[in-house]
């Protein structure tokens, strides 16, 4: 169930309307609880069960961690909720990985191995929700936060379903609490800054991301079949796509949640207007970013640690996002490629040239370096292989001149356009003037702007790309 599916709106329609009705608190949080799982079981029914296992490793866990006082028996409990959680995070996304590459491995060295057939589909969500209860149980063994004993409030932290299947990652540091206090609806700009942020979610998505998928589909389809240009133009599309895709969801997530009375991270800050490729990293998925960096790289001694150590840090953290992302070589070259820019960015930050004359020719095209580094990477990111990713790369970088077919110049002019757009309509117009104005003129306004969004829809079934994640 899409967030861009009629079924959708009709399926929110209700659940929004049922949770408004109901007067008492614990019953609006037992309602949600039952349309999350309902929404989940859409995808797939047997994708309960493990959801459902997580929620009870790890509620149990957060109680036993509460009354131990011993430091060993506190680090077991911790060591089952991260086995039990890691362990089917890596037995559903990493198996197969891990089979394919011993017997590739196996039969480099001279060996006949079959490899094994398997068919094991994907939870949806399952990398979101298992960082959400990791979150917990390692706030609770650090004492940063009380755990739950109320076990309905903790299951609809893990399965709340706005955020359920695409992020943003949330934090049980930061959602329980919300969980004890009475929800209050509010008729005012809160609303509609809420249905203004669904509107946005949903064009970025529905009209923009799904629509220019088209051209993008086709260049790694048949990439020999594409010129320089033509290849250039659909990696600067594909930039938009994921962008628009994945912010998108956060979008609407963040807005049906707003809608029910409960308040999401945000999980994006402009990062194509990033700089530098580490700044970019610390606004795009920020959920999971800020994730890594206090559950991983903190720990690790961040940097607070000497030159060579904080490296290992930045590589053992952007690697561990590219991971996260998928099991496949071609994610673990895309992390490597990011990590060491970043590296690059840190070394460049303390260097002494950074105040000479390199300084202030490098600090005016800083930003277009970065977003042509970006543009560089998407190939390898986007896919499926890194053998496929080669033909892309030689044409882009002229080592074959690749074919004749092109892409409207237009496009690139779109790109630009969208980017003004979305910088001037997002900042200063879509919460500081669309949702204040006054309710009549918010209907009119709004109403008409749906007129003008959906013929622009793209037809056909196009999933958000981060479900594969």
């Amino acid at each position: 169930m899409l967030f861009t599916e009629a079924r959708f709106f009709a399926f929110f329609a209700l659940v929004l309307g049922v949770h408004w009705a109901l007067r008492g608190h614990r019953a609006r949080k037992f309602w949600l609880l039952a349309a999350s799982y309902a929404f989940y079981a859409g995808w797939d029914f047997r994708f309960l069960s493990l959801i459902l296992t997580s929620t009870c490793i790890d509620y149990v866990v957060g109680v036993q961690l509460d009354r131990t006082a011993d430091p060993k028996a506190r680090k077991r409990w911790l060591r089952l909720s991260l086995a039990g959680n890691l362990g089917m995070l890596g037995a559903f996304k990493y198996f197969g990985f891990f089979v394919e590459s011993a017997v590739d491995f196996a039969q480099l060295l001279g060996m006949h191995v079959s490899q094994p057939t398997l068919n094991i589909i994907l939870p949806v969500g399952i990398s979101f929700y298992t960082f959400q209860t990791m979150s917990y149980t390692i706030d609770v063994y650090r004492r940063n936060l009380r755990p739950v004993t109320d076990f309905p409030d903790f299951a609809l932290f893990v399965a709340f379903f706005p955020q359920l299947v695409a992020g943003p990652i949330v934090r049980a540091i930061d959602f329980l609490p919300q969980l004890t206090k009475k929800r209050v609806f509010a008729r005012d700009v809160a609303v509609r800054a809420s249905l203004s942020l669904f509107l946005w979610g949903f064009v970025k998505k529905a009209c923009v991301a799904d629509n220019v998928s088209e051209i993008v589909d086709r260049l790694f389809a048949n990439p020999e079949a594409f010129s320089a240009s033509g290849t250039w133009i659909s990696v600067a599309l594909y930039h938009v796509q994921v962008y628009c895709d994945f912010s998108g969801y956060s979008d609407m997530a963040i807005a049906t949640a707003g809608l029910l009375g409960y308040r999401l991270t945000e999980n994006f800050d402009f990062p194509h207007f990033a700089p530098s490729i580490g700044l970019f990293w610390r606004r795009w998925h920020i959920s999971l970013t800020s994730w890594v960096k206090d559950y991983v790289y903190v720990p690790l001694g961040g940097g607070r640690v000497g030159w060579a150590r904080r490296i290992r840090n930045v590589y053992v953290v952007i690697l561990s996002v590219a991971v996260w992302h998928g099991a496949g070589w071609h994610y673990i070259l895309f992390g490597f490629m990011h990590a060491t820019m970043v590296s690059v960015c840190h070394w460049w930050r303390h260097s002494r040239l950074r105040a000479g004359i390199l300084g202030r020719v490098i600090v005016p095209i800083s930003w277009p370096l970065t977003t042509f580094f970006l543009l560089a990477g998407w190939p390898m990111f986007r896919a499926g292989t890194v053998a496929e990713s080669a033909p892309i790369y030689r044409t882009m970088f002229g080592l074959e001149p690749g074919g004749a077919r092109g892409v409207d110049p237009a496009w690139a002019w779109f790109v630009l356009a969208a980017t003004v757009v979305h910088f001037a309509f997002y900042k200063r117009f879509l919460f500081k003037r669309f949702a204040a104005l006054p309710h009549w003129a918010f209907s009119i306004v709004y109403g008409g702007a749906w007129a003008l969004v959906l013929p622009w829809v793209a037809t056909g079934y196009k999933p958000f790309i981060y479900f594969q994640f």
